[in-house]
């Protein structure tokens, strides 16, 4: 490119343009000089393969920022020369803007965005390559859901024992492996009765077609067929893009990796930025091999390491390098920092969570009281549930406190759901709690029967639960929504006959698992589903903690009715999978233990790969806190089951000694409630759940608004004369269907 051809670039681009000389001199001013020696390798590095492996506060985004913008500045490429591929939209925007105010452009023209949203404006052009037109649809997760269900239904599939949920988590899994259905290996087929999982993936993709649309996985695996069955359009971009940045790319999954290894044979010039050492997305597909295997598949690859952090003191990096070394799949590198080495990673063992969450509002206060900001504090936990006691710690101290990435405990909908069971088996009138529950699980309750007793509550002024006792009595409801509410009812007799019998925790336990709420979720395979289940297990041992279910409703109450003021200062709480990315003065990590962190369930299910992943996410943890981390291990956790000793993490034992700080120990004879203990043997499920013989709950007597031979009309049954009046129980002979009992709220005169 000559100059007089840069300078109309660059003017037209919006710089302030004097010589070619001056205005790559200012630009240099503005990006180049603050960047450390690697840094501005990566940034000037621009032709063929690179892999920026980029440390934990390192200054990676400013590294792709001044890379799109130096491409620019420098004539290199236009802006629709330029590919860059993010994870967020929200890092999409961020790159924009910055390039802005690095260089005066706009960044207008760079496709810069999500995999996805790219993969839709290349469909978009050529939809009807892949037998769409341009104009189809993206389903929404509850359409996906619905259609898998229609599937299902058809095939007389009970999609309790087979949930849309689960088959839509496995028909993503495949796409992100870029499989379509002929691809998929028949081990990885699963057959419920004469009809297939891979076989309903090939009806499901068919009726898409049909539909023109696309659900969300598909956007990726359609745009690589395209590329892969139409060469003409793989070269028209492979042409336009001669300079593709990927950031986090060792979070990409398999069909991401075709996708941009694909796109790359054209010039050769892919830069990936990424840290194999904060792969931590396993579980939902990505491959850390994508990252591992660089220099294989792109040969000749240059290989720039970021290791000065500007985030962490010199202890959490030495401790934060030396525990990390202790994973076998990674390319290697230590972090260092010209600052203070500061204060040492502290060590804190405590006797149970409750006293882990008294320490940490104890060493919140005392860091305010020195003028810290809470916005600058951050708990970190392994798995959701742990929330809760930090919370209500937090509350009786009246810290203000925020958790990122999820509802608090007691608002999330698992939780809400129990406690509507609670509330009910507390207080029968209580018609919200039972609305909200009459079907969940499903039991055959449809929106029909729920407006009947809506329709019967407000008429006659009573609660849901008194109206459902009425219906069952009469024929307005039949079939399988009159058994279930039977039995639902039934069911609510008998716990609450146990209110004074049993344990506030073994009943709410009790509850949970006879009304099939527990069963429910562990039947549901999507990937939230276990950590629903933990929170079910938490909020039992929430109970046990208090001396009747009335006291922890009202405790409950008083909890939930904190309100947010996104004015005031915050400690931040949130799981470490939501913490990557951010920055803290103080990071609390807690508990660290066996059986917790690391998560059995990463080790089951993928053996020493998931451990791996798991120490990934602690120096993850660990490199979150800029002055001061402290991690904590109880010696017992409470569980629904009771007390269990818990065994310090494998991990505290991995800690490099010059860079910790053992503060604490826990003193095992302070208390003898460390075993566990089994909960105590309940009455029989058909005991506990007989009629009392009393029969139904008296209502107050009304005045018979009917009598014998009136003639009235019913919307389901039509014109009939009432033959007997019983209160507001009326039996009638319809014209058309003979006699039926109903109520008389549901009758006009004629």
């Amino acid at each position: 490119m000559g100059p007089k051809t840069r300078r109309i670039l660059l003017t037209a681009l919006g710089l302030a343009i004097t010589t070619p000389s001056e205005t790559e001199s200012r630009m240099s001013l503005d990006y180049l000089s603050t960047l450390n020696t690697a840094q501005r390798q990566a940034v000037e590095t621009t032709e063929g393969p690179v892999l920026i492996l980029a440390g934990a506060g390192t200054g990676k985004t400013r590294v792709l920022i001044s890379r799109m913008a130096h491409l620019l500045a420098t004539g290199k490429a236009w802006p629709s020369q330029i590919l860059a591929v993010t994870f967020t939209n929200k890092a999409a925007r961020e790159m924009k803007d910055r390039v802005q105010s690095l260089v005066g452009m706009t960044g207008e023209g760079v496709w810069l965005g999500t995999f996805h949203s790219i993969c839709v404006r290349i469909l978009r052009r050529h939809a009807e390559l892949v037998g769409l037109t341009p104009d189809f649809t993206i389903l929404d997760t509850d359409d996906q859901l619905r259609l898998i269900k229609q599937f299902l239904q058809a095939e007389n599939i009970d999609v309790k024992k087979v949930p849309p949920r689960m088959v839509a988590a496995l028909i993503s899994r495949w796409k992100d492996r870029a499989l379509m259905p002929d691809q998929v290996p028949l081990s990885d087929d699963s057959n419920w009765g004469s009809y297939s999982l891979l076989q309903l993936y090939k009806d499901y993709q068919a009726r898409l077609q049909i539909l023109n649309a696309v659900d969300f996985g598909d956007l990726l695996l359609l745009t690589l067929n395209l590329f892969k069955n139409h060469p003409e359009v793989l070269t028209q971009y492979q042409n336009q893009f001669k300079y593709i940045m990927v950031d986090e790319y060792q979070d990409t999954n398999v069909a991401q990796y075709q996708w941009l290894k694909l796109l790359a044979q054209g010039t050769g010039n892919i830069c990936c930025v990424g840290d194999d050492d904060q792969s931590i997305y396993g579980w939902r597909g990505a491959e850390i091999g994508n990252i591992l295997k660089f220099e294989q598949d792109f040969p000749g690859a240059t290989v720039i390491k970021l290791e000065q952090n500007y985030r962490s003191t010199g202890h959490i990096l030495k401790a934060a390098s030396g525990f990390i070394a202790h994973n076998q799949g990674r390319l290697g590198k230590e972090l260092w920092t010209d600052g203070d080495m500061g204060d040492k990673v502290r060590v804190h063992g405590v006797w149970d969570g409750i006293e882990e969450a008294r320490f940490v509002g104890d060493e919140v206060e005392a860091l305010q009281r020195k003028g810290e900001s809470l916005s600058h504090m951050a708990v970190l936990v392994r798995a959701g549930f742990q929330t809760r006691e930090f919370e209500e710690r937090f509350l009786t101290l009246g810290l203000p406190y925020r958790v990122v990435g999820g509802p608090r405990f007691y608002e999330r909908q698992e939780i809400r759901d129990a406690l509507a069971y609670i509330r009910l088996v507390v207080n029968r009138e209580d018609s919200l709690a039972f609305e909200r529950i009459v079907n969940t699980p499903r039991r055959g309750i449809g929106a029909a029967t729920v407006q009947i007793l809506h329709q019967l509550s407000r008429s006659q002024g009573i609660s849901l639960a008194r109206a459902a006792e009425k219906l069952i009595e009469t024929d307005e409801i039949r079939g399988r929504a009159r058994t279930a509410l039977q039995g639902l009812l039934q069911q609510l007799e008998g716990w609450s006959q146990l209110l004074d019998k049993e344990r506030p925790g073994d009943l709410a336990g009790l509850l949970l698992d006879e009304s099939g709420y527990t069963a429910m979720w562990k039947q549901d395979k999507s990937p939230d589903a276990p950590g629903r289940l933990e929170n079910l297990k938490e909020l039992v041992a929430a109970v046990e903690e208090f001396d009747t279910l009335h006291s922890f409703l009202e405790h409950v109450s008083l909890v939930t009715e904190a309100q947010e003021d996104a004015t005031v200062d915050k400690v931040t709480i949130m799981t470490v999978h939501s913490a990557k990315g951010l920055e803290f003065d103080t990071v609390f990590l807690a508990g660290w233990e066996e059986g917790l962190f690391p998560h059995p369930r990463s080790i089951e299910e993928s053996g020493d790969a998931g451990l791996e992943e798991e120490r990934r996410l602690a120096y993850v943890g660990l490199t979150r806190a800029r002055k001061q981390a402290i991690i904590m291990y109880a010696a017992n956790r409470k569980h629904y089951k009771g007390w269990q000793a818990a065994l310090p993490s494998r991990f505290l034992q991995e800690l490099p000694e010059p860079h910790i700080d053992v503060r604490s120990v826990p003193n095992m004879s302070r208390h003898d409630h460390g075993s566990t203990y089994d909960r105590p043997r309940t009455l029989s499920y058909g005991a506990r759940l007989q009629k009392p013989s009393s029969g139904l709950v008296s209502f107050s007597a009304q005045e018979p608004l009917l009598q014998l031979g009136d003639r009235v009309f019913h919307n389901k049954f039509g014109y009939g004369l009432v033959i007997e009046v019983e209160g507001d129980r009326v039996e009638v002979n319809f014209d058309h269907t003979g006699p039926k009992r109903v109520l008389s709220t549901f009758l006009e005169k004629a």
